[in-house]
């Protein structure tokens, strides 16, 4: 198993930026990719960004492309989720999502980041 904690978030004003950080623990090796999704209240979870480890390429929902930046260092199973010019629709709870070669999937507990508006 892989476990997932993310680390970072919290309040930040329009127009400013947050950066949230998550770290993969335990069978790492089985690891594909790591990426984040969000959740807005009262919302379905959506994808956010990813990077694929094997060659380190990364995919954004098209909204956030040049406000946030997904990057990672394989060696250390950590991956950064650099966001700014937050807006208040940017406002959800932020998941880590650890994806393993064989399919397994893994998360984390979530962070809170609020943009005010």
């Amino acid at each position: 198993q892989v476990q997932v904690v993310e680390t970072g978030g919290g309040l930040a004003q329009a127009g400013g930026s947050l950066r949230l950080s998550c770290s993969a623990s335990g069978r790492t090796s089985s690891i594909y990719s790591m990426g984040w999704y969000r959740r807005a209240p009262g919302k379905e979870r959506e994808f956010v960004a990813s990077i694929r480890w094997h060659d380190v390429s990364t995919s954004y929902t098209d909204s956030m492309k040049g406000r946030f930046t997904i990057s990672g260092d394989y060696a250390k199973n950590t991956v950064n989720l650099q966001m700014s010019n937050l807006k208040h629709e940017d406002t959800a709870s932020y998941y880590c999502q650890s994806r393993g070669n064989t399919g397994g999937v893994y998360w984390g507990q979530g962070t809170k980041v609020t943009g005010s508006s």
